[in-house]
Formats: structure tokens, sequence, C-alpha cells
């Protein structure tokens, strides 16, 4: 059974149920227990999104200079003569001369060597071929392997599809349809005058 209230639970039109609910949320909102955890919280997915970024950022950066490098090394074989003196068609220059420098962190079954010989800078094209997939997400392109002769301009385009993946807040370097990235480096020179 209720009590009537008196005059002394009513100050200025407040109850003192009102007044203890206030009092409980002033009291919570100047408790400073778990603040550290809810601020973290806050932090944390942007926090976490920026790390994955960068190291996704750094991956591709590496596997772009890695790739410049080994164009550089490979194209030497061509440019020197070597590669026409052995007689290497495609399939023996990228297994024994490029495979062998991208063990790191390529898998040579994913590499696409093109290489193409003109009779002047002026007609060499540098722009990358678009990929095109078959319907299991396959590189149906046909690559070109043309070393040239003694004098011969030659690009050697190297390309590879990087696997990226996506952060937490919709991140991703992905260029290609299959969610790739196709990275790639060219080399254009003039072969050197060879005695054969």
């Amino acid at each position: 059974m209720r009590t009537p209230r008196d005059s002394s639970d009513v100050s200025f039109g407040i109850s003192s149920d009102t007044r203890r609910r206030r009092d409980r949320a002033t009291a919570l909102l100047a408790d400073e227990c778990g603040a550290t955890a809810v601020e973290f919280a806050i932090v944390a997915v942007p926090f976490v999104a920026l790390v994955i970024g960068i190291i996704q950022v750094f991956l591709v950066f590496f596997g772009q200079q890695l790739l410049e490098s080994v164009v550089q090394g490979a194209s030497r074989q061509i440019l020197t003569g070597q590669a026409q003196a052995a007689g290497m068609d495609q399939t023996t220059f990228k297994s024994n001369v490029v495979c062998p420098q991208i063990r790191i962190i390529f898998a040579c079954a994913n590499l696409m060597v093109d290489v193409q010989s003109t009779s002047s800078f002026a007609a060499a094209s540098t722009s990358q071929p678009p990929l095109t997939f078959n319907s299991s997400g396959q590189v149906t392109n046909t690559w070109h392997y043309s070393p040239g002769g003694p004098g011969d301009i030659v690009v050697v385009t190297l390309m590879y599809q990087w696997p990226v993946f996506m952060g937490p807040l919709g991140f991703t370097l992905a260029n290609l349809p299959n969610g790739n990235r196709k990275i790639a480096a060219t080399a254009v020179f003039q072969n050197e005058t060879i005695d054969q």
C-alpha cells in the first residue's frame, strides 16, 4: 500500500523517482570505468582498415618493383642475343629466363610474357594490352614472342595478376573484373649487333 507523499518528496515539481533517475544518469556519465575500451572500439575499425590498406599497398608496390627488376634482367638476354642464339621460344624464355628470377612472391603460372619487335622506336607500342577472360576466369589472350634480330627495337612486357583482398571499409586495389590487380613492367630497347 502506498503512502501519500508529503511535500518534502517534491521539490520544484520534480518527483523523487525522476531525481533518482537523473542522479543515476549523472553518475553513469561521470563514471570513467571502461572509457578506454569504448574509445578503442570507436577507433579500432578505421585503424585496422588503415593497417590492412598499408600492408596491401606495400605488397603491390613491392611486387611491381620486383617485376620491374625481372623485366630488366630478362630483357638483357634478348638485348645481347643470348635468347636468340639459344633458339628460345616463348615457353623456354619464360621458364628458363624469367621464372627463376621471380621465385619470391610470384607464381610462374600466372605470369604473362609478351615480346614484340619493330623496326623503329616510333612503331613500338608500350601500351598494356587489356586482358580477356573466359567463363572460368582464366586469361585467354595470345601473347607474342618475337625477339627480333640485330638492331631491331624490342618491347618486352611482363604482366601478372596480383591477388588483392578487400579491407574492412571496402578498400580494394583490384583493377580486374576477377578481383585481382594487373601489375605490369615493360622494357623497350634496341638489340645489339649480334655476330651470327
